[in-house]
């Protein structure tokens, strides 16, 4: 059985009977400030879901299908996007530092902030 908690490590976001998360269906699921620090959640369906503010630290979503998601605020420093879809996910103040991912994936993504206030955290 996986259990997501909060931040906080309080409240629990989503009980599954499973041993892992690849691959699964997880779409639209609400993972708002979710811990899914260093989690495998490669090739996961993850469209329209909302990962607001979640900690995405070392997590590894390669291939994974987060079109129209919502990663404002998301902490994805050091996290694997590779090969990930991206397409219109909201990325308004997500830390990307350190994350491996493709700059043509990112470029689908959209902020809701106005340009030049989007505050997106790119490493070196």
């Amino acid at each position: 059985m996986i259990v997501i908690y909060d931040k906080k490590g309080f409240t629990p976001l989503l009980t599954l009977e499973a041993h892992s998360l690849a691959g699964r269906d997880l779409s639209g699921a609400n993972l708002k400030e979710a811990n899914l620090v260093e989690v495998d959640l490669s090739g996961c369906d993850l469209r329209g879901a909302d990962l607001s503010h979640a900690d995405l630290r070392l997590a590894r979503l390669a291939g994974a299908d987060l079109r129209g998601c919502t990663l404002e605020g998301a902490q994805c420093s050091g996290a694997d996007f590779s090969g990930a879809r991206l397409d219109e996910a909201d990325i308004t103040g997500a830390d990307f530092s350190a994350a491996r991912l493709d700059a043509d994936a990112l470029r689908r993504a959209v902020t809701s902030a106005t340009p030049g206030e989007a505050k997106i955290t790119f490493g070196d």
